[in-house]
């Protein structure tokens, strides 16, 4: 056996059949471990690294599994059949997949060994030299960004965003990933036209940017901070309307010269 299907991470989900994070269906394996807390997260679950108990549905599961880059890939491997039919593959989430460089590296890596295409949804905070070891495993990078202000984005997130903009900068410049900017647009935090302008125009200037993604707001993880005893920093904040997220799109295409859409 290769010795990269033995490197051992944390994973708490495995999702199949996804339509979202990547071109085509998707197998995402979900990594544990976060450098940010996100106000808004929807994965509670995924920011600690230590194995977790969540209540769910009034009974105690258990968050977080050891697993080698061999098992993950049994489970992958199943579905080889939908990624040829719909130009899908691997994706990597999280949590933060940087935070486990090896196994994400690992698991890439024995993806596009079995002709599997990657993707990998971040936030591209880590060194550089980390993501570096990555890109040559990786088809699509999918990486956030949440503000251009740094304070801004320390009070929402508890990180400031120098260094994934940094980051970002060096991923365009490589040239060697398809990569795509993705914002999730927090009512309070970044819902304002000037707001995506300015991100869109960061877009703009990073060149080599495929797609910029506008993602709405949901309350769909609300119920995990219940079940893992912590307080939802929301509130009752809505998501934001139809009428709005098509506003804020129009204010990134006329800022942005790459494809804007909502969702994906």
């Amino acid at each position: 056996m290769e010795d990269y299907l033995k490197t051992k991470g944390r994973i708490f989900d495995i999702q199949r059949y996804s339509i979202h994070d990547g071109d085509g269906i998707r197998t995402i394996v979900f990594l544990k471990g976060c450098v940010l807390r996100c106000r808004w997260c929807c994965n509670p679950e995924s920011q600690e690294y230590k194995i977790q108990t969540m209540m769910v549905q009034e009974k105690p599961k258990t968050i977080g599994r050891d697993v080698t880059v061999e098992e993950v890939m049994e489970t992958v491997l199943k579905d080889r059949p939908y990624f040829w039919r719909s130009g899908g593959g691997l994706t990597l989430s999280g949590g933060e997949s940087l935070c486990q460089p090896q196994f994400a590296r690992d698991l890439l890596r024995a993806a596009k060994e079995e002709g599997i295409t990657t993707a990998m949804e971040s936030m591209g905070c880590a060194k550089w030299e980390v993501i570096e070891e990555i890109l040559p495993w990786l088809d699509q990078y999918l990486l956030d960004i949440k503000h251009m202000n740094p304070d801004k984005h320390r009070e929402f997130t508890g990180r400031s965003n120098e260094l994934m903009l940094e980051n970002a900068r060096k991923i365009a410049d490589s040239g060697m990933t398809e990569l795509s900017i993705r914002i999730p647009v927090i009512p309070g935090f970044n819902d304002t036209i000037e707001e995506i302008k300015d991100i869109a125009a960061f877009t703009n200037i990073l060149g080599n940017v495929k797609r910029l993604h506008l993602l709405p707001y949901h309350r769909l993880g609300q119920d995990k901070y219940a079940g893992l005893n912590r307080p939802y920093l929301m509130g009752d904040v809505k998501p934001p309307t139809n009428e709005h997220m098509d506003m804020l799109l129009k204010a990134a295409m006329n800022n942005c010269s790459v494809e804007c859409q909502i969702g994906g």
